[in-house]
């Protein structure tokens, strides 16, 4: 009764008029951002915090993380339309639901989507709503070791599920952590990895970094690509609700999927394109006619996008318990909460409750505007397609130069930005994930803290590190993911998920 008590306390916090009109804006941002082809959630997101600084800091989260749940529902739209993933977790879509719409059956593909969409998100944020406050209460009991040791598997876990050469990614992580560590020391107010410039010595900031790698080096990349012609597929609202045999073909794999889904999307890295992938295979292994999967199939457009949708329900569990992000977007509402000086993680329930539950309570009420103007909004998405991309990208490259030099008029930053996106093309050009730098980034000064308060309490010995149960359990998984990649099925399952990636 006392969680639903709190339930009702983030409703009365959602229905405010300003929060409530934020979290209207947020899913109908997200759902464009899936929508257009390059964006995704990521780079949107970091295109429009600075837009947030100027709000309530409940609205302005509420808003951010409509943008991520409501991007996977405008996924799905260009994969079924357009056979191209408007974001990386809809890369599976594609395989049946553009053989649907190429059979005339596009409107089915689109509904079960919703449809399914909005079911796993409610089951995802039910799970979220009855798992997120005992873990916090579990997660206050952690000291400085248990700290540094969780936020170094996060980095691990990151590293080791994302795409590409493991390598790589742990040379991304260590980039973002001095990245994060420039500036003054938090103890002798030194100046760290400043190379004598005054502009350096507040650090390089969360969002000229995000805007940059994200922002600037989308548009740079895409001015590449040649996809201003694309053959869309007209879609009449008449033929998207589902009948009953589409149905029963649809409901197992949405409610496998959401459970799926949601569990895979508590784990650091996991996320949305994971529990996809994840979803298909095992539908075509229990579907009693595999043979039709990759030839429109309904089961393999319902259960992927439920698995996708409720991933990001679960995703926000160990943001909002522990202060771990588990993908890049969740490292950008982290640092978001510390720009906003709200306190991250287990503190977070007590200290902010209407930040806490105001977010959960959203997700319900963001579900439902979904599912509600999604389905009549879809020939506006379609015209929305056929903007050609000479006119679309010059406004986000503005919007990204306005948006950081608003922050503190600094022409600096500026500047930051333009050289962070030229480091993004570079990356993204050789194959360098972005995802474990922007999350070493964020979780670099909190490591760092951590690790001098466990030694200033120990005297300078590491052994405090193996004192605990929980940080030997916790050093064993790292151990553990850092060998697993010389064992091939392994290596081959992380290709996987790189290459979907690329494609999006």
């Amino acid at each position: 009764m006392e969680t639903l008590d709190h339930l009702l306390f983030g409703f009365q916090v959602v229905f405010q008029p300003l929060t409530l009109f934020a979290c209207f804006v947020g899913v109908l941002i997200g759902t464009l951002v899936g929508v257009l082809p390059g964006l995704g959630p990521v780079a949107a997101i970091s295109i429009l915090l600075p837009a947030t600084f100027h709000a309530p800091p409940v609205a302005s989260i509420i808003m951010l993380a409509g943008i991520y749940y409501g991007a996977m529902y405008g996924g799905s739209t260009t994969s079924i339309l357009v056979n191209i993933p408007g974001e990386a977790a809809s890369v599976v879509t594609c395989l049946d639901g553009y053989q649907m719409a190429c059979r005339g059956r596009a409107g089915v593909a689109l509904g079960i989507s919703a449809f399914g969409s909005f079911i796993a998100g409610t089951i995802g944020v039910v799970g979220l709503t009855f798992l997120a406050p005992p873990l916090a209460a579990m997660a206050l009991r952690f000291g400085p070791p248990e700290y540094f040791a969780v936020m170094v598997l996060g980095l691990t876990v990151l590293t080791f599920l994302a795409g590409g050469s493991m390598i790589k990614s742990l040379m991304m992580a260590c980039v973002g952590i001095i990245i994060g560590n420039i500036g003054l020391d938090f103890i002798t107010s030194q100046p760290r990895f400043t190379f004598g410039t005054d502009i350096l010595l507040d650090g390089v900031g969360l969002v000229p970094l995000v805007m940059g790698l994200f922002g600037i080096s989308e548009v740079l990349l895409n001015i590449e690509e040649s996809l201003t012609t694309r053959k869309v597929f007209e879609t009449r609202l008449k033929g998207i609700l589902p009948n009953l045999q589409d149905w029963k073909e649809s409901i197992w794999p949405i409610l496998r999927g959401s459970v799926l889904g949601f569990f895979l999307g508590i784990l650091p890295g996991g996320g949305a394109v994971i529990s996809s992938f994840v979803s298909y295979g095992m539908e075509r292994k229990l579907s009693k006619h595999p043979e039709e999967f990759g030839k429109g199939a309904i089961a393999g457009v319902a259960g992927p996008e439920s698995a996708n949708n409720s991933a990001t329900a679960g995703a926000f569990i160990p943001l909002l318990t522990l202060g771990l992000p588990s993908n890049a977007v969740m490292a950008i509402l982290l640092g978001a909460l510390m720009i906003y000086d709200t306190p991250p993680g287990p503190r977070l329930v007590s200290l902010r409750p209407d930040i806490f539950w105001g977010i959960i309570s959203s997700m319900y009420i963001g579900n439902a505007m979904l599912l509600i103007f999604n389905l009549p909004l879809i020939g506006l998405w379609v015209k929305i397609l056929r903007v050609p991309y000479p006119v679309l990208f010059p406004l986000i490259l503005l919007f990204c130069l306005i948006g950081v030099y608003s922050l503190n008029n600094k022409t600096s930053e500026i500047g930051l930005m333009l050289l962070f996106g030229v480091l993004g093309y570079l990356m993204k050009k050789f194959k360098f994930d972005g995802a474990p730098l922007i999350l070493a980034m964020v979780l670099g000064p909190l490591m760092d803290k951590s690790l001098r308060q466990a030694l200033l309490m120990s005297g300078g010995s590491i052994g405090i590190f193996f004192e605990s149960t929980i940080c030997f359990i916790l050093f064993s998984i790292i151990v553990v993911l850092l060998v697993l990649p010389l064992i091939p099925f392994v290596g081959r399952f992380r290709k996987r998920v790189g290459e979907a990636e690329e494609q999006a």
